[in-house]
């Protein structure tokens, strides 16, 4: 902890951490990144992106200015200032892209009368007699004869367009650079293409459209169809359909009531309707889920930590590989000095770290964006890199794998009565009840059009059932201890819950009059795409887990419905850390676990990769690392497809920026000139540093299409 923390703390002023995020301009490789954040004492943390341009600081609130900050970065030759808003959709790529296209075509055109005097007659002979003649090669004469003049030894050497070429050629390649690092942010900029520029705003009867930033909680705002919803709220008035796939994944329409909630960014469809703006600006899930996208994107993976380390390593390496210039002065060939500059700008120029600082941040950038636009959500950017080396994915099953809202899927009365009737009798006695079960018997009985009437009497028996009276019938309904505390037979009751057991559904057992009657089931029912995801993820190498409280029997009908492996049931929320400690058959096996409410938290919490449900509790999304937007669980197979896209792109990235220095360094320095009396020019040094840096970045930009589309074989396309 700095100084000034810890002085604070004595003084008896404990110090709260705030968060600053700087833009820093001029950063051109990873010799930059580490510099500018040593150039930031007093803080906390400071970590700087060569991809985003900004440094993301961590430091005791009130101890430096901005002021302060900006002049420590400027001091090192690096201007700063306060990044935009979020909510600011600033393209400042394109502007530097427009920019820099304009100096490498200005450059261009005033390097090309040196390259036709120097070069036009090795590549059009005539062309050399033409400028022969002309005031041109009195003006080459001139020049040539002065630097002959003040340096004899480079006299046969004077090569004006190289230098003129290695800016063109220098340029072209920032210029490509700037395209693709416009088009890494380009998820960013769809998130916030979602946010409306005004709303319609209730006052005096009608709606006022105001600007977005204008908006205020509480509120009254209308939505027209058609419209964007511009912030976060509750209906209070009117009805319609509104698409919220941007956020949830979810293809189909969601109706919004008087009561329900509408999510800022969402499209409203054909109706119209007002809300209560609860949560507007940076406040809402849209802004919130912009800020957790650019978070994860500045952060650092571990395998960045180890790149940093190693390029600062190398940069002090490649200065003394220019010691070059040295030995060629001294033992090279004549001309020495001409051999030594070449050697020299040659190792200088292609020696730059640019591609290896470019490596890591620019495929974590569009791979946290693209998984954004899936749905996938990564609250630690180190979960990316953790997820591809996890073995074993444990999930919980309500709200998870199933729908988590059961429902009755099975009426099987015995012979001689009326299924129907016994739904009416049985929804009736339990219209008093708060069980669960009840709920959902009076939504079979209202989904089919029955009339309930009321129970005369009404008896709960605590993990048992109930008895009531209704229209003159005792009606028993429960558990088998139920009829038998009542001295019913459920015999011939038992050969049908054995058959609804057996799949997986919890048996409710029914006595109309003394004598058994009926067996309802009621089942919480997979997400259609439940065992598609499953399949996907054993295709991906994953072995598959179910934990949750429910009995043997229900747990291993719900695993064999879904495709999962191994199964622990009847665990306690206590007990779920233990059941995944039991998953681990080595130490080095990693495991996530995937679940939406609070007794999985704890879980979440404990292993080493937590998924949470986003349509899940709060308490589960804050304690995981990893949110699904959507409860689809196809989302996971998207969130490890592109944890594995995504490292093996970084990997890519470094080795083809360590391979082109390492590899193009010794050539540079001449290693080449013994034996074959040829040396790397500095234009072609300045064109392979470009080419290196484009490369890496247009590799990374393959990850905006992972993911595209699934296959048949359950990995990303």
């Amino acid at each position: 902890m700095p100084a000034v923390l810890t002085a604070l703390d004595k003084a008896g002023y404990p110090a709260r951490i705030a968060e600053t995020v700087l833009r820093i301009d001029d950063m051109i490789c990873a010799s930059c990144v580490d510099r500018v954040e040593k150039a930031l004492p007093g803080v906390i943390s400071a970590h700087a992106n060569l991809a985003t341009e900004t440094a993301r600081l961590r430091l005791a609130e009130g101890a430096l200015s901005t002021g302060e900050l900006l002049s420590a970065t400027a001091a090192a030759g690096y201007p700063s200032h306060l990044k935009e808003a979020v909510a600011e959709p600033v393209d400042r790529k394109y502007a530097e892209y427009r920019d820099l296209a304009r100096l490498t075509v200005l450059a261009a055109v005033l390097s090309l009368p040196f390259v036709l005097l120097e070069m036009g007659g090795h590549l059009y002979p005539p062309l050399h007699h033409w400028i022969a003649g002309t005031i041109g090669m009195q003006a080459n004469w001139v020049l040539k004869f002065v630097l002959t003049f003040l340096i004899p030894a480079a006299s046969r050497s004077v090569c004006f367009e190289a230098a003129a070429v290695i800016v063109v050629l220098i340029l072209f390649g920032r210029m490509m650079e700037a395209r693709a690092k416009g088009r890494t942010g380009a998820a960013i900029r769809r998130l916030i293409g979602l946010q409306p520029r005004s709303a319609g705003v209730e006052r005096d009867g009608g709606a006022v459209d105001v600007p977005l930033a204008d908006l205020r909680a509480g509120g009254l705002i209308r939505v027209r169809p058609g419209e964007r919803i511009a912030a976060d709220g509750r209906v209070t008035r009117g009805e319609s359909w509104v698409d919220e796939s941007m956020l949830t994944g979810e293809p189909a329409p969601v109706r919004k009531a008087e009561g329900t909630a509408v999510t800022g960014g969402t499209v409203n469809g054909q109706g119209s309707f007002s809300f209560r703006a609860e949560k507007v600006g940076g406040e809402t899930a849209l802004a919130q889920i912009i800020r957790m996208v650019e978070e994860a994107q500045g952060a650092k993976l571990p395998i960045r930590a180890l790149v940093d380390r190693i390029t600062l390593r190398f940069v002090p390496a490649v200065i003394v590989a220019a010691l070059t210039v040295a030995a060629w002065l001294i033992f090279g060939p004549s001309p020495a000095l001409t051999h030594a500059q070449v050697a020299g700008g040659a190792v200088l120029i292609i020696a730059c770290p640019r591609a290896m600082g470019l490596a890591t941040p620019t495929s974590i950038m569009v791979g946290t964006g693209r998984a954004a636009e899936l749905g996938v959500l990564f609250r630690r950017v180190d979960a990316l890199q953790a997820l591809q080396s996890v073995s074993v994915v444990a999930f919980d099953k309500a709200g998870t794998l199933t729908a988590g809202h059961p429902v009755l899927t099975d009426l099987l009365p015995l012979p001689g009565f009326d299924g129907a009737e016994v739904l009416r009798l049985v929804a009736s006695a339990e219209a008093g009840s708060e069980h669960p079960l009840s709920r959902i018997i009076l939504a079979a009985a209202a989904e089919r059009g029955l009339v309930v009437p009321q129970a005369e009497a009404m008896e709960a028996v605590a993990g048992h059932g109930l008895r009531a009276k209704v229209e003159g019938h005792e009606v028993v309904v429960g558990a088998k201890r139920m009829l038998a505390k009542d001295g019913i037979d459920a015999a011939p009751l038992a050969a049908a819950g054995t058959e609804v057991a057996a799949k997986g559904r919890t048996p409710i057992l029914v006595a109309i009059d003394g004598k058994p009657a009926a067996v309802l089931a009621a089942s919480d029912p997979i997400k259609p795409s439940a065992r598609e995801a499953i399949a996907a993820l054993h295709r991906l190498g994953l072995r598959t887990a179910l934990i949750n409280g429910d009995t043997e029997a229900t747990a291993r009908a719900v695993a064999h419905e879904a495709g999962i492996d191994h199964v622990v049931a009847r665990v306690l929320s206590g007990g779920k850390i233990t059941a995944l400690e039991g998953l681990r058959t080595t130490p080095e096996t990693r495991i996530a676990f995937v679940g939406d409410g609070i007794n999985d938290a704890p879980a979440l919490a404990h292993v080493d990769v937590g998924i949470a449900i986003g349509t899940g509790t709060n308490v589960a999304i804050e304690t995981a690392e990893v949110v699904l937007m959507s409860g689809d669980p196809m989302g996971m197979v998207s969130a490890f497809d592109l944890s594995k896209k995504t490292i093996r792109n970084i990997r890519e990235n470094l080795f083809w920026a360590f391979a082109c220095n390492v590899a193009l360094i010794p050539v540079a320095a001449g290693l080449l000139y013994p034996a074959f009396g040829v040396m790397l020019s500095p234009v072609l040094a300045a064109g392979a540093m470009a080419l290196s840096s484009v490369f890496v970045l247009t590799n990374a930009l393959r990850l905006r299409f992972a993911g595209q589309k699934l296959n048949g074989k359950g990995a990303t396309a």
